[in-house]
């Protein structure tokens, strides 16, 4: 079911294939610190020891694939975090 991880190289796109009903809680934690949170929701993530870790974890509910795409940098929004100017802010 859970593909073997490709090669190092490139970026890793993650794809969630299985529901985390029924799971244990450290495996539902693992998928959400790869931000992933429904069955069919993909990550594009960097190819880094401890992602790979993290995938090594959860074999059986994820699919995992070379891709191209530059991973985002994940951030949260934090209070006290300035607001981004609107267009119709700065007119």
């Amino acid at each position: 079911m859970g593909a073997a991880t490709p090669p190092a190289g490139g970026p890793l796109k993650v794809t969630q294939i299985r529901s985390t009903i029924g799971t244990k809680p450290r495996h539902r934690g693992t998928l959400r610190a790869l931000g992933l949170r429904g069955v069919g929701q993909s990550n594009v993530l960097p190819d880094r020891p401890e992602i790979r870790g993290m995938l090594a974890r959860v074999p059986h509910l994820v699919q995992v694939e070379a891709t191209d795409e530059q991973p985002v940098p994940a951030r949260r929004a934090h209070a006290g975090d300035p607001v981004p100017a609107t267009k119709e802010a700065s007119s």
